[in-house]
């Protein structure tokens, strides 16, 4: 039976979100520079949300430039923002054609303007979208985000002092950027690391964690589905017994 038949659909995560890692490392290993590997991740990414969406996954979120990456060589940042301008746009019509809606969570506004401004065009031209909505971590770490949740949260409220704050999980993950999806039920992190990078650390708190060694450009539709079968096949207990689970 192939893996992708082997996939239970009633029991798809409705959310998954993936730590794209090892495109450089990739490069260097075929002899380019790191900026080849960029290019050739982001047709990995093309063929994964494609994959993801045909399955029935709602979410599908991409640690796609960390905040962290801007300390990255001068040249290789330049490169990225450059690749993202190229790139989407060009992916509107492959987005439509599959019913995905773009969004984006992070600091975007500390992107250079001519990104911001396709970026926000793309997602308006995608809105109408219903299918899966795939989402870009930009400029994003998960350490400013609850930062910015608790800056909102006291705006909001107008105290500093917690007892005039009815502050609860539900309010706190109101303010957070993924407000308006489930949390991930599943993270993928490809090139062996194991470690979650300033990545949705909230929301991340029962996902089940899947580490590959494959690096990202290698990462395809059959790595996703072994992904998500082993995901299935793993006995989610969320402080339970077995024993509760099973009754």
């Amino acid at each position: 039976m192939s893996l992708k038949k082997s996939i239970n659909l009633k029991k798809l995560p409705s959310h998954i979100a993936v730590i794209m890692d090892g495109n450089g490392r990739w490069a260097l290993k075929q002899g380019h520079d790191r900026v080849f590997g960029h290019h050739k991740g982001v047709d990995a990414v093309r063929e994964i949300a494609e994959a993801a969406a045909e399955l029935g996954v709602k979410y599908l979120t991409l640690y796609t430039f960390s905040t962290e990456n801007w300390n990255r060589p001068k040249f290789e940042v330049d490169a990225l923002m450059s690749l993202f301008v190229d790139t989407i746009e060009k992916e509107i019509p492959t987005l439509n054609k599959n019913n995905i809606r773009l969004n984006a969570i992070g600091d975007v506004e500390s992107l250079p303007e001519e990104n911001r401004k396709r970026l926000k065009e793309t997602m308006r031209k995608t809105k109408q979208n219903d299918r899966m909505v795939l989402t870009l971590a930009l400029s994003y770490s998960a350490r400013w985000e609850i930062l910015e949740a608790v800056k909102s949260i006291i705006r909001e409220e107008g105290s500093l002092d917690a007892k005039d704050v009815h502050l609860t999980e539900e309010l706190f993950a109101s303010h957070l950027n993924t407000s308006d999806m489930p949390d991930p039920e599943l993270v993928i992190r490809t090139s062996g690391e194991m470690r979650i990078s300033n990545f949705l650390l909230w929301q991340i708190a029962y996902a089940e964690l899947y580490f590959t060694p494959k690096l990202w450009p290698e990462f395809g539709k059959q790595d996703l589905y072994e992904a998500i079968v082993d995901y299935q096949n793993r006995e989610r207990r969320f402080g339970l017994t077995s024993e509760q689970i099973k009754s």
